[in-house]
C-alpha cells in the first residue's frame, strides 16, 4: 500500500492561569478525555500534542486517568510531546533570559510526567518574531509551526507549503512547519469524509508536500456545538478511521517527519501572528476599516493572493490598544530585572515560578475569547507579581518612595510602599492611585479595566444575528455572533479617563494637580479647580490600610455661593465582581452584593466582604459622606457571544462644603484578610 501524503497532526491544549477549576473540568469531561480515548484506541495513527504547564499540573492532580491514556500513548510512541513557554507566554514579549527558563521548565514537566523531553515547541498564538530563535535553540528545540500564513508573508509560493524550512537569526537555526489554514478550517469543521479526500489530494496537487496540522484541541468538544458534532456524530471516529483506511495518507510524528527529511529551504519569516490576530491588534477605527479592505478584495477576487500582503497590526500592538495591558506587562519586565539582578543562590524556585505566572499571555491581549476583559485572568498575573515582589523585597529592600516611569509613556509614577501595601500613583493630571497592592492577600485593588470603543460593537449596534450554519458540517466560531446577555447603547460608551482611585471633583469639574504638585518627595499633592477652589490631597500607609487626607479651601470669591460638594472616586477590584461572594455594608446594615447600585446618605463606615478575596474592606469616613457605588461593567466578545462583564466596584463618596472655610476630609480605609 502507497502513502503518497504525509499527514502531521497536532493539538495545543491550554487553559489560562487563574481559569475557574469549574471550566478546566468541563473541558476535560467534553474535550481532552475523550480526544485522548479516541487517539487510545488508534495506535496506529500517531500524532502531537502539547499540554500548557499550568494546565497540566491541574490535570496531573485532578485528571490522573486522562493523564495516564497519555503517558501509555508516549511510551508506545504514538504520542509525540511539543513543548512550549511553561505558563504559555508570547515569548516575543518577555526577556530573552525568561524565554529559555520557561522552555526550560516545561521541558522538565514533560521529562518528570512522561520521560520525554520535547524536540518540538508551540509558539502561543503563533505569535513569530525572529528574536525568539536563539532562545529556543539554547533551550534545545529542534523545530517550530507557524501558519502558512506567516510563509506568505515573506513572499513564499503556495508550492513552498507543504514542508519545513529552516530560518536562522544571528546564526542561530531551527526548522520552521507551515501550518495548513485551509486544514485548520476543515478539521472538524468539514465532514470527516470531505476532509480525508482532502487531505489525501494535497500530494497530488503539490507531490511531495504533507498535510500539516496544528490547532486548538478545544476546537474537538469544547467550542459551541463541537461536542455533540464531534462525539456523539462520531466525526472524529469518522475521520480517524478515514485515515487510516486510505491508501494516500501517513500519519506520522512531527519529530519523525523531522528526521527523515531535509529543509526545503531557508525563509525568513516577518514580525506576524495569524490573519484574525493581525486584525484583533488594530485600534478600532484601523481595524474597521481592515475588514472592509478584506471584504472589498474579497468581493473582487483578489483576497486569495492579496491577503498576505495584507498584515494589519502585530502582537504588541495590545500594548497600546489597553493600557492596562501595557501597565502590566511593564511591571513584569521591572520584576524580571530585579529577580535576574539577585545572585543565583538566592533566586529560588517559588520565586522563578511566579515570574513565569507574571508571563501568562492570555490576561494582557483580547481576540475571539476575552482574555484581558476577563479580571480572574489578570488577577492571576497580579497574584504573582505581589508574591513575587513581597519575596524580592525580603531580600533587597527597596525605598519606601520612589520616582519611577512604571509604563515608559515618559511621565514618573510614585511607587509608595511599606510591609503590608503598595501604591503606585499617577501624580498628574489627578493624583490618583494607579496599583494598590495588598500583600497578605496578595491582590491589586486597582486592577480594573476601562471601557473603550472595540470594532465588533458595530454588530452589537446593527443588531446582528447569528450567521447561517453551513449545508455541511456545522460553524466555527469565527462566524458566530450571539448575545449571552441584554446590552444596550449606553453599555458601549467609552471611559473618559483611566479606571483608577481617589480621582476628585468639586462642584463636577475636575480637581487636578500639575507637574510640580507634589510636596518635596513625598505622596502629597496640591492642586484645585482652575483659579479657585485649592484642594491638597495626602496618602499615608499604616500597618492596617491607608488614610487619604484632603484639605480643601475655597477662595473669596465664593462666599456667596451657598452650595459646593466635594467628591472622589474610587474603582475598587472585587474578585467576587457580581457573584454571591461579594457583601457590602453601609453602617453596619447590610446593602446586598456589588452587582447592583445602590445609594446612601451621611454614612461613617462602609464594608466590603469579599469570600474570594479572602478579606475585607472597611473605609470609614469623617466626615460622614453620602455615596454612591454600582459596578463598572465593559461589554466583549468570546467564544460563546457578546457578554457584560463587572470589572470592579465604582464608588463614589460626596460632601457638602461651606464657602469661606478651610476643610478636611478623611477616608481611612482598613484592610483585612481572614484568618
Amino acid at each position: 500500500m502507497t502513502h503518497s501524503t504525509p499527514l502531521l497532526l497536532g493539538v495545543h491544549t491550554h487553559q489560562p492561569v487563574g481559569n475557574f477549576p469549574q471550566v478546566i473540568d468541563d473541558a476535560v469531561l467534553r474535550c481532552y478525555h475523550p480526544f485522548l480515548e479516541a487517539m487510545h484506541r488508534f495506535p496506529e495513527f500517531p500524532f502531537a500534542i502539547h499540554i500548557s504547564g499550568w494546565l497540566l499540573q491541574y490535570m496531573v492532580q485532578q485528571h490522573p486517568n486522562t493523564i495516564k491514556l497519555l503517558q501509555e500513548m508516549v511510551t508506545r510512541q504514538q504520542a509525540e510531546l511539543v513543548g512550549a513557554g511553561d505558563t504559555e507566554p508570547v515569548l516575543a514579549a518577555i526577556p530573552h533570559a525568561d524565554r529559555i527558563t520557561q522552555l526550560e521548565a516545561m521541558a522538565d514537566r514533560l521529562d518528570k510526567n512522561f520521560g520525554q523531553r520535547p524536540v518540538g515547541a508551540w509558539l502561543t498564538e503563533r505569535v513569530w518574531d525572529p528574536s525568539v530563535v536563539p532562545a529556543l535553540q539554547e533551550a534545545g528545540i529542534q523545530y517550530v509551526m507557524v501558519d502558512d500564513y506567516h510563509f506568505l508573508c515573506a513572499g513564499a509560493s503556495t508550492d513552498q507549503l507543504g514542508s519545513f524550512h529552516r530560518t536562522e537569526e544571528n546564526g542561530q537555526a531551527i526548522d520552521v512547519f507551515p501550518i495548513s489554514e485551509a486544514l485548520r478550517y476543515r478539521l472538524p469543521f468539514s465532514e470527516a469524509a470531505a476532509a480525508v479526500t482532502y487531505i489525501e489530494e494535497i500530494s497530488a496537487h503539490n507531490p511531495g508536500s504533507a498535510g500539516i496540522y496544528f490547532d486548538d484541541i478545544e476546537k474537538f468538544g469544547v467550542w459551541p456545538e463541537t461536542y455533540s458534532w464531534v462525539y456523539e456524530k462520531g466525526w472524529l471516529e469518522k475521520f480517524l478511521q478515514g485515515v487510516l483506511n486510505s491508501p494516500h495518507i501517513q500519519p506520522m510524528r512531527f519529530k519523525d517527519y523531522l528526521h527523515q527529511h531535509r529543509p526545503q529551504g531557508m525563509i525568513y519569516l516577518p514580525t506576524v501572528s495569524y490573519s484574525e490576530m493581525n486584525e484583533w491588534t488594530l485600534a478600532p477605527d484601523a481595524a474597521r476599516n481592515y475588514a472592509a479592505f478584506l471584504e472589498q478584495e474579497k468581493a473582487a477576487g483578489r483576497l486569495d493572493l492579496r491577503k498576505p500582503l495584507i498584515r494589519g497590526g502585530i502582537w504588541k500592538n495590545f500594548l497600546t490598544r489597553y493600557p492596562e495591558s501595557n501597565w502590566m506587562q511593564k511591571r513584569m519586565l521591572q520584576l524580571s530585572q530585579r529577580f535576574h539582578a539577585l545572585p543565583k543562590r538566592q533566586q529560588s524556585k517559588q520565586m522563578r515560578a511566579d515570574l513565569h505566572e507574571t508571563q501568562a499571555n492570555d490576561a494582557y491581549w483580547h481576540g475571539l475569547f476575552g482574555g484581558i476583559y476577563l479580571p480572574h485572568l489578570r488577577r492571576a498575573v497580579y497574584q504573582a507579581m505581589v508574591r513575587l515582589e513581597a519575596q524580592l523585597d525580603k531580600i533587597q529592600e527597596r525605598p519606601g518612595l520612589q520616582f519611577i516611569d512604571v509604563d515608559m509613556d515618559g511621565h514618573e509614577e510614585l511607587y509608595y510602599h511599606n510591609d503590608h501595601q503598595q501604591l503606585i500613583i499617577r501624580p498628574t493630571p489627578s493624583g490618583a492611585v494607579a496599583e494598590w497592592d495588598c500583600y497578605k492577600l496578595h491582590h491589586n485593588l486597582g486592577d480594573t479595566l476601562a471601557r473603550r470603543d472595540e470594532a465588533y460593537y458595530d454588530k452589537i449596534r446593527h443588531g446582528a444575528v447569528d450567521h447561517a450554519t453551513p449545508s455541511e458540517g456545522i460553524a466555527s466560531a469565527h462566524d458566530r455572533i450571539s448575545f449571552k446577555t441584554e446590552i444596550t447603547a449606553e453599555d458601549l460608551l467609552a471611559d473618559t479617563a483611566p479606571c483608577h482611585s481617589f480621582q476628585e471633583w468639586l462642584d463636577n469639574v475636575a480637581v487636578t494637580y500639575p507637574e510640580n504638585s507634589i510636596v518635596q518627595d513625598t505622596p502629597h499633592f496640591t492642586g484645585g479647580v482652575a483659579d479657585s477652589w485649592a484642594v491638597s490631597k495626602a496618602y499615608s500607609l499604616t500597618h492596617k490600610g491607608l488614610i487619604v487626607h484632603f484639605r480643601i479651601e475655597s477662595p473669596a470669591s465664593q462666599q456667596n455661593v451657598e452650595s459646593h460638594h466635594f467628591q472622589t472616586r474610587l474603582f475598587l477590584a472585587m474578585p467576587s465582581c457580581d457573584g454571591p461572594a461579594g457583601q457590602f455594608f453601609a453602617d453596619e446594615q447590610s446593602q446586598g452584593g456589588f452587582g447592583l447600585p445602590i445609594q446612601g446618605e451621611k454614612t461613617r463606615q462602609i464594608v466590603l466582604e469579599d469570600a474570594v478575596m479572602g478579606g475585607k474592606i472597611t473605609l470609614h469616613c469623617n466626615p460622614p459622606a453620602r455615596w454612591e457605588a454600582a459596578p463598572h461593567m465593559t461589554v466583549s466578545q468570546s467564544e460563546a457571544g457578546f457578554e457584560k462583564i463587572m470589572q470592579a466596584l465604582q464608588l463614589d463618596f460626596y460632601w457638602d462644603l461651606t464657602a469661606g472655610k478651610t476643610q478636611h476630609i478623611e477616608i481611612l480605609t482598613e484592610i483585612i484578610a481572614d484568618d
